[in-house]
């Protein structure tokens, strides 16, 4: 069937392509695609564009010629003689459910976004490729024994002169008969061609099967028998599988309480009892390999893993498995909310405060809020799951929006630990004690108190939210501080492997062995970093064994679940890290948990700089003291009196939210308001900030003109991290009273403001920010 131009076409269908564009596509279904499957709202198609060929996705049959274009799935109206027909349909059933197509259209809509980048990025990569669209699943060969032989001297006359090939007939015999031919190969350190010789004499038969890409199906699980659950925990069991389709749920427990427990059960009923599929997502890769165990421990091969540090086609295989319903629970993190589930019963979001639940490329999404939609299409239930809830879904739920259930004590009867704050600012505590090792970055009480945890064989976690190893250089003589040439931030020292980092645009260069403005030999290093802490413990308690938890010693694929397997196993004395040791660790032997500098990221030019630290806090404390032993924490900090401290150290959540949500009133940020941020950006300075000014100004005299009641404009003005990537960077803030508004608005200008093409200027969108740096 040529690609030209037709004129009568008998159908005609609306396609979403992954383009920067706010509209579909008509193209026509001209008698049968070459592949003859059929073609539903969700189907992958293979189009003409440009030339070449594209992967797009329809969303449905065309409106008459001259139909009203929709945004964001709105149709570019063609004249009759150009429409050109598509060109295959390489699958025979919808890739894109159609429960999951609903959500994201609804996805276009609120986040302002083109139907078709949505669609791309809720499918595996391998699918969005227009140079093999149908990408062909892993195989390998299998040994099969076609004819047995009992009688000893048959075996001795056919094998006479060939003693490998009786070696691997009898190795595949104790195998039970099948085996992968690479397996015996390997074993027996032979040629293939002595298991094509046996298949040439009809003894065994060489097939091929598909094989799934699974990196955690060689993780070692034993089965999990079903565990008791509380009072507290049985009561929120209870509710949840009784809860109307579509009911959300806030599960308030305190860390240790067992919500984990709380979604095994709920995910029994809906998986187990009512044959139904189910969801759950975590925050960071770092907990997948432990909430992949637990899971299948209970649920064997029936769980699937999606998240973005599989392979391509180990992701491929994952989705398929999900799709075509051979497996039933997706757990991943944040993409794993579009696992291509059919008859869907539960989500579960694990830690649904984590501000790693949001996208930060197009589309943005933030995958908790996709998470309560696509429950409510579905018809399932979604289950918010935190120890320290985000302000946004405390006040939902405080209005009805969800049903909150809370844990409020321990499994086993367990205390939360005693929690001390360390003042740092006082001379004893700041300078330490003597010339040890550490002092000055270990306080005394610090110190003691890993001294006697590793005396008395407990294990430790120390939390530094700072990579590398000092903050920056600067130079003594003129107070110079090397910077990133592209971002507008100093760069980070490292010592392992030696070099100057920045850690936004991935920049890096040697040592500097001299300040390049002014001569100035001495360059002192300024702040702390992990592996300086690394070094001084390791200078302090010799015999203890460390392990450093962080972006630069997790970058290989099973880094993470190596380490947290060693701590497990009593292999480590103390672990240090980042953030990514704060969450959803369960070690019954870790006795101590310390704070080497709680003010990171506390003053911060972010209106969710207290929520994030007081976060933060309560969840690495909550790593302690999960045992018979019980534990202690130590936060070491220069501001014990701040509110975010205060009630971290007291476990007192209400009282944090009752002390800071009055802060977030005037002025106004969410969850008081809803909030937007657009971001300008450009190569050229003068010329980002006259963008962004004319965008002020023309949302200014939209809001008037338009009446949108309630919304304000705020800017513009450089954003706190102004240069990234060579680009600079203003915003203007958009808040708005009611939800309704803000998405008219948004609408209006993505549709309508022009962008000039000049100085490479971009205008980006970003609705229900979690970061305005």
């Amino acid at each position: 069937m040529p690609a030209s131009s037709i004129s009568a076409p008998r159908r005609l269908i609306d396609v979403a392509l992954p383009l920067p564009v706010f509209q579909t596509f008509r193209y026509a279904v001209d008698g049968d695609p070459p592949s003859r499957n059929p073609i539903v709202p969700g189907s992958r198609v293979v189009v003409p564009l440009r030339g070449g060929r594209a992967i797009g996705i329809c969303v449905g049959d065309s409106v008459a010629a001259g139909g009203e274009p929709s945004h964001g799935g709105g149709t570019a109206v063609q004249a009759a003689p150009r429409i050109k027909p598509i060109l295959d349909v390489p699958d025979p059933g919808p890739a894109v459910p159609a429960a999951l197509l609903d959500v994201c259209r609804w996805m276009a809509d609120y986040y302002v976004v083109p139907l078709g980048i949505v669609l791309r990025s809720a499918l595996p990569a391998l699918l969005t490729g227009a140079a093999r669209p149908s990408p062909a699943p892993r195989s390998r060969r299998v040994a099969v024994i076609r004819r047995h032989l009992p009688s000893l001297l048959e075996r001795d006359q056919l094998f006479a002169r060939a003693a490998r090939q009786r070696q691997a007939f009898e190795l595949l015999e104790s195998l039970g008969g099948r085996s992968p031919a690479d397996h015996l190969v390997e074993r027996l350190g032979c040629s293939p061609g002595v298991l094509v010789a046996l298949a040439r004499r009809g003894l065994i038969a060489l097939e091929k099967e598909s094989v799934s890409r699974d990196p955690f199906a060689a993780r070692d699980v034993a089965a999990s028998a079903p565990l008791a659950p509380t009072p507290a925990q049985a009561a929120a069991i209870a509710a949840i599988t009784a809860g109307a389709a579509g009911q959300g749920f806030l599960l308030h427990g305190i860390t240790g309480s067992g919500k984990t427990l709380v979604y095994l059960e709920v995910l029994r009923e809906v998986v187990d009892r009512r044959g139904q599929s189910a969801i759950v997502l975590v925050p960071e890769i770092a907990l997948t390999p432990q909430t992949v165990d637990r899971f299948r421990a209970v649920f064997g091969d029936k769980v699937a893993v999606l998240h973005s540090s599989l392979s391509d086609g180990e992701r491929y295989d994952a989705w398929r498995a999900l799709r075509s319903g051979e497996r039933r629970i997706a757990v991943g993190a944040r993409s794993a909310i579009f696992a291509p589930l059919d008859n869907l019963g539960a989500i579960i979001v694990d830690e649904e405060h984590e501000a790693s639940y949001k996208q930060g490329e197009s589309p943005r999404y933030h995958a908790r809020e996709v998470a309560v939609v696509r429950a409510r299409v579905a018809g399932a239930v979604v289950v918010l799951g935190s120890a320290t809830p985000s302000l946004e879904s405390w006040v939902t739920a405080s209005r009805g929006g969800y049903r909150l259930l809370t844990l409020p004590e321990r499994v086993g009867g367990g205390r939360l630990p005693a929690v001390e704050l360390i003042d740092l600012r006082t001379r004893n505590e700041e300078r330490g004690t003597g010339a040890r090792a550490g002092a000055g970055i270990l306080s005394p009480a610090l110190d003691r108190a890993l001294d006697e945890c590793l005396t008395s064989g407990g294990q430790s976690i120390l939390l530094l939210n700072r990579r590398g190893f000092a903050s920056f250089i600067q130079c003594s003589a003129c107070g110079d501080v090397a910077a990133c040439p592209s971002c507008s931030i100093s760069l980070t020292y490292h010592r392992t492997p030696e070099r100057l980092i920045c850690h936004y645009c991935r920049y890096q260069e040697p040592p500097r062995a001299a300040c390049p403005k002014c001569g100035g030999a001495t360059l002192r290093q300024r702040g702390l970093g992990t592996q300086q802490v690394e070094r001084l413990l390791s200078e302090r308690f010799p015999a203890a064994r460390l392990a450093r938890m962080d972006v630069d010693t997790t970058s290989g694929k099973w880094a993470h679940a190596d380490i947290l397997d060693r701590v497990g196993r009593g292999e480590i004395d103390i672990l240090l890290g980042t953030q990514m040791i704060a969450k959803g660790l369960d070690f019954p032997n870790v006795t101590l948990v310390g704070v080497i500098d709680a003010d990171v990221g506390l003053n911060l030019p972010d209106f969710r700089a207290s929520e994030r630290t007081f976060q933060l806090l309560s969840q690495v404390a909550g790593r302690a003291g999960r045992g018979a032993r019980g534990g202690r924490v130590i936060i070491q900090t220069r501001l014990p009196a701040h509110h975010a401290l205060r009630h971290a150290a007291a476990h007192a959540y209400q009282a944090f939210v009752d002390e800071e949500l009055p802060a977030r009133v005037k002025p106004a940020y969410p969850p008081v308001i809803r909030l937007a941020n657009l971001l300008c950006s450009g190569d050229d300075e003068s010329a980002t900030a006259r963008l962004a000014e004319e965008l002020a100004g023309w949302m200014q005299a939209l809001v008037v003109r338009r009446g949108a009641a309630g919304v304000t404009v705020v800017g513009p003005a450089p954003c706190p991290i102004d240069r990234l990537k060579d680009r600079w960077r203003w915003h203007v803030l958009l808040k708005a009273e009611h939800s309704g508004s803000l998405t008219r608005v948004l609408r209006f200008l993505a549709t309508r403001f022009e962008v000039p093409p000049r100085h490479r200027l971009r205008l980006t969108i970003d609705r229900n920010p979690v970061s305005l740096l």
